[in-house]
Parts: structure tokens; C-alpha cells; sequence
């Protein structure tokens, strides 16, 4: 069953790909429709008089890599036309929101290297307008106060091939809604007893213009107006509306909100209308991000934040974009990687190896190559003169001109992978076994002769001679070995602690209910790193530790105590 479903994804994400390719031989459809009203002067005719789009995060959680789509495509699109980006703030829940998370998705969105200028806005600067406008369409006889429940008004509206009930409050005289309506921002009412709702059709087939809520009751305190507000704005009607008062051009949203799309054009219209222009924005959606192995529904992500799951929101196992940073990821990287799975009008579910080959592709032009053992077991070189230390040149990175070297001692008591050994070697095992050779990286060629074992008969110590002439320079430096081992100096290393991290789910189709990797996060605490990484030990410095992966250096890390996260591993998991 696993490997059907393996099989099933596999030619949905090669399906998909090939679909996309396809489609980003031209411009994406979402350009196209830009262009196309460019073309016709809509974008001429906008109070702007330019491209004009925004991005609209609820300010109640971290930005995730879905997000990060979004936000591509908001601030892209607006810069290859020469318009502009507004980020709003969408705060019309304040039992849910926090001036941290704004703080945060600001240093989410400039880390990505996209920036707002001064057009940073919030849903609630227009709640006087939105409230302005629900009264006016009280007056029109567009819009009604319901005193029925929430369970209520569901059960009332049918199913989409059975019309809904109307409320028996539909017809109530526009001045008793009007005051009403007020009176419910007074906090005269408890949450939850009335509704303003939009008066439209309970026969429609699109269940969203069956009297859909336009404003709700909710007492408590908001981030910025405090208590000014208790009844306030759904999203439906608040969004776009907030989109008109801007100036926007296009409306940029995720293929859930299409079947959204008649309700936002039907309130942007009413809007003209009372303001007495053509003018409204248009929305244009396109497919969302899904990854293998990972879940992005907010809700589920805050869970498992505030039961402990995980570290934090920026844990690195995290599909945040500040989960993602800790762990070592680029901007250039999550970039590249949403542009390679591009914009579709139709769902899909991208392999998570993707975005891994995208961060693996950055790191491996720009990350600093060094020398670090994660299971280290002792190699002792019994020829090497006693108490001789020798500086070995390492490349900072081959894929970098002008990146230069550093220099990495070399003794006779070494750390290599415990891996790398194997006492009775299996068949082609090329690294390091009793009577074989190997070259240990940009130093010399060594031959096993022994080892040492505990009481346990567990291997403590590979017992080695070198070949004197093997190093570069010398006589014997062209002699091939089949096998290349990456090693530090026993006297020279720096102990770390290493996070290796892998999916933090199970399924390739993640769900809420799935089940939890076990070993998404494996710390190792005795590691051993070369001397170089001392000299720059910053929090975020990123490093390709040879023939293990990409790592990067971990808040964590003190004083006292070298971190690293595992970021991708050096090759593509199969």
C-alpha cells in the first residue's frame, strides 16, 4: 500500500512539473491577466494609475513557506510592472492576533528581500469606512441584523442543491437593524446572540451570497484600537473592501478563495456604486503550496507550538520561513524553488526534494567548506613523528573564485566517521578496512593495520601507518586510493553539539492526523568540528561539512558551546 501511494505521488509531482513547464513557457496566467488590463487601461483608470497589488497576512501566526508563494508573486508581479506592493495586516479576529506576529512576518517578508516602502496598512484603519458602508447598505435594504445563533443560520442555508430558509428577521425595518446594529458595538449584546448579515439571495446556487455575516461580536481588546470596536468585520467583506479603499489593481489569493470571488465582486461593485465610480479590484487566484511530509494549516502549527511539540515556531523542523532561516535555508533558495514549481490554476503536492535540491543548489556555490566528524571514532597513525603538528591547505569553495583557502592541522591522533571503517568490509566498501588504503582529504595516504577494542568489543581506536610521500607536492601525490575520508585532529577539534533533522511527518500526503516522524530531530552532542569554524562562529553562518551536508550555526550556541543545524544533506535523498 506504502509503495502504490509512493508511486501515485511520484506521477502527480511528475505530471504536475511537466504541466508547469509548460505553462512557464510564456508569462503565467496570472501576468496574462495582468497584461490584458493593462492592455485594455483598467490599470490606466485606477486611482493608482498603476499595477497595484498587496499582500494581506492575518497577524495571528508566523509566515510558512505557502506564505511565501503569496508573497512572491504579490511584490513580483507589482515590481516587473512597475507598480506597487501594500502589505496589509488583515487584524479583524483580535482574540487571535499579536503585535508579535506582525513584527515577525515584517522580518519574514525583508528577509525574503521584498519591502513595502510606506504602504504598510492595517484592515483596522478602515473600520470607520467598512462600518460607514455596513450602514449605508442597512439603509439600501442590503443588509439586516440577525438575532438567530450561528448553528442556526448554517442549518438555514440549505445545501448547494436545496435552497436555504430565510431568517424571520430578514424583513426587520432598516432604522431597527441600523439600531441595532450600533448597539451591538456598544456591547449591549453578548457574543454570539446577533449578526449583521448581507441581504442577497437564500435561493442562490453559490452558497456564499446566501445572506453571508458581514459583522460579528467579538469582546476583546484589540492590538491597536483597544476597546473602540466590538462588533467587528468578516473577512469577506472587510478584504475587499479594504483592496477598494487602497487603490488595488489585483487581488492575488489562493485557488480556495475562487469560489469567494462572485461575493467579492458583488460588495466591490456596491462600493462603486456608492462612492460613484467603475473602478474595483479584481481577484485573480492561483494553486497553494503543499509539500510532502509537511502540514501548513496555522492552527495545527500553533498547537504544536504551545503543547510543546516543537521548540518554537522558528524550530527547524518548521515549515516557517523563520523555521526555515534557523535551519539554514536562503532566500535565494526559496525563491528559486517557487519559481521552479511555479503558478497553476489547479492544486498539486510538490515534493519537499525540491525545495532541498533548491537550498542544496545556493549553498553549494556560497557555503564554506570545512571538516566535520559526527560519529567519531579514533585513528591513530603510528608512524607519525610524536608531537608533530602539519598545516594542511583546504579550499573555502572550489564553485567560488576567489573564495581562497585555510589551513587545517594535521597530527597523529585523528577523528574519522565511525562509518567510514568497517573491520571485515562489505562488498564495494572503499573507505578504510584492515591492510586497504585510503587518502584522507588534502593530506595523505594511509593503510589500516589494526584496532583497539572495549571490553565490549566495540572499536575505540584504527590503528594506522601513512605514507610519507603521498601529500601534495610530493613524489608519491598522484598514487590512486579508491577511497577519500574527511577527518579532523583529535588535539585540534572543536566539540559541537549537531541537529540532524529529517521530515517531521511520516506520510508523503501529510495530515493532521498523521503520524509524527520520531527522528525529525537527532542531536548528537559529541561531535567534532576543525579549528576554522572558531573564526566564525556567528549565529547563521552556513558551512558544507565535507561529505556529510549543509549545516548552519544555531542560535543556541554560546560562549561554551558550539550548535549546528543540519540543513539538507549533501546529496538528494532517494
Amino acid at each position: 500500500m506504502a509503495n502504490n501511494k509512493k508511486t501515485k505521488n511520484f506521477i502527480r509531482y511528475m505530471e504536475t512539473s511537466e504541466a508547469n513547464a509548460i505553462e512557464k513557457k510564456s508569462s503565467n496566467f496570472v501576468e496574462e491577466f495582468i497584461e490584458e488590463d493593462i492592455a485594455a487601461g483598467k490599470v490606466a483608470a485606477s486611482p493608482t494609475k498603476m499595477v497595484h497589488t498587496r499582500f494581506p497576512p492575518e497577524p495571528n501566526g508566523y509566515l510558512h513557506i505557502g506564505h511565501a508563494k503569496a508573497i512572491c508573486m504579490d511584490f513580483g508581479a507589482a515590481a516587473k510592472y512597475g507598480g506597487q506592493c501594500n502589505l496589509r495586516f488583515d487584524d479583524t479576529n483580535p482574540s487571535r492576533e499579536d503585535t508579535e506576529y506582525v513584527d515577525a512576518i515584517k522580518e519574514d517578508i525583508h528577509w525574503l528581500g521584498f519591502d513595502w516602502g510606506d504602504r504598510m496598512y492595517y484592515a483596522s484603519d478602515y473600520f470607520q469606512q467598512l462600518w460607514d458602508l455596513a450602514e449605508e447598505m442597512i439603509r439600501r435594504g442590503l443588509a439586516y441584523v440577525d438575532e438567530q445563533s450561528a448553528e442556526v443560520i448554517a442549518e438555514q442555508k440549505g445545501t448547494p442543491t436545496q435552497p436555504g430558509v430565510e431568517s424571520p428577521f430578514r424583513n426587520r425595518p432598516a432604522e431597527e437593524s441600523l439600531d441595532l446594529f450600533r448597539r451591538m458595538n456598544k456591547g449591549e449584546f453578548e457574543e454570539g446572540t446577533m449578526t449583521l448579515r448581507a441581504k442577497i439571495d437564500m435561493a442562490s446556487p453559490n452558497m456564499h451570497f446566501r445572506d453571508p455575516i458581514m459583522y460579528r461580536i467579538i469582546k476583546y481588546p484589540h492590538h491597536r484600537t483597544g476597546t473602540k470596536w466590538q462588533a467587528y468585520p468578516m473577512y469577506d467583506f472587510a478584504h475587499g473592501q479594504s483592496d477598494f479603499l487602497e487603490g488595488i489593481t489585483h487581488s492575488i489569493c489562493t485557488l480556495e478563495f475562487e469560489v469567494h470571488r462572485p461575493l467579492y465582486e458583488y460588495f466591490a461593485k456596491i462600493f462603486a456604486e456608492i462612492k460613484g465610480t467603475t473602478y474595483t479590484p479584481r481577484q485573480i487566484e492561483f494553486n497553494r503550496l503543499n509539500l510532502t511530509h509537511t502540514v501548513m494549516s496555522k492552527r495545527y502549527l500553533r498547537n504544536m507550538v504551545e503543547t510543546g511539540v516543537v521548540r518554537g515556531w522558528d524550530d527547524p523542523r518548521m515549515p516557517t520561513l523563520c523555521g526555515l532561516r534557523r535551519r539554514g535555508y536562503t532566500p535565494q533558495s526559496i525563491r528559486d524553488f517557487i519559481t521552479t514549481i511555479g503558478y497553476t490554476k489547479y492544486d498539486a503536492l510538490n515534493d519537499i526534494r525540491l525545495l532541498e535540491n533548491a537550498v542544496r543548489n545556493d549553498l553549494n556555490k556560497n557555503a564554506t567548506r570545512i571538516m566535520g566528524v559526527i560519529d567519531p571514532v579514533k585513528l591513530t597513525i603510528t608512524n607519525w613523528p610524536a608531537g608533530k603538528v602539519e598545516m594542511c591547505e583546504m579550499d573555502n569553495n572550489p564553485e567560488q573564485e576567489g573564495s581562497g583557502v585555510h589551513q587545517m592541522p594535521f597530527s597523529g591522533e585523528l577523528y574519522i566517521e565511525r562509518e567510514d571503517f568497517q573491520e571485515v568490509a562489505e562488498k564495494k566498501f572503499f573507505r578504510l578496512t584492515i591492510d586497504k588504503e585510503v587518502r584522507l582529504k588534502s593530506a595523505y595516504i594511509i593503510k589500516c593495520t589494526g584496532v583497539e577494542k572495549d571490553a565490549e568489543g566495540k572499536i575505540t581506536n584504527i590503528l594506522c601507518t601513512y605514507d610519507p610521500e603521498s601529500k601534495s607536492g610530493m613524489p608519491g601525490a598522484d598514487r590512486k586510493v579508491k577511497g577519500t575520508l574527511h577527518w579532523v585532529s583529535a588535539q585540534h577539534a572543536v566539540k559541537a553539539e549537531v541537529r540532524l533533522y529529517n521530515a517531521l511527518f511520516m506520510d508523503e500526503e501529510a495530515t493532521t492526523e498523521s503520524e509524527r516522524n520520531p527522528e525529525s530531530e537527532v542531536v548528537v552532542e559529541n561531535a567534532y568540528i576543525e579549528p576554522f569554524v572558531k573564526e566564525h562562529a556567528e549565529v547563521g553562518n552556513k558551512f558544507q561539512f565535507q561529505r556529510l551536508g549543509y549545516f548552519c550555526i544555531d542560535k543556541d550556541t554560546t560562549t561554551d558551546k558550539l550548535v549546528f543545524n543540519r540543513t539538507v544533506s549533501l546529496k538528494e535523498s532517494k
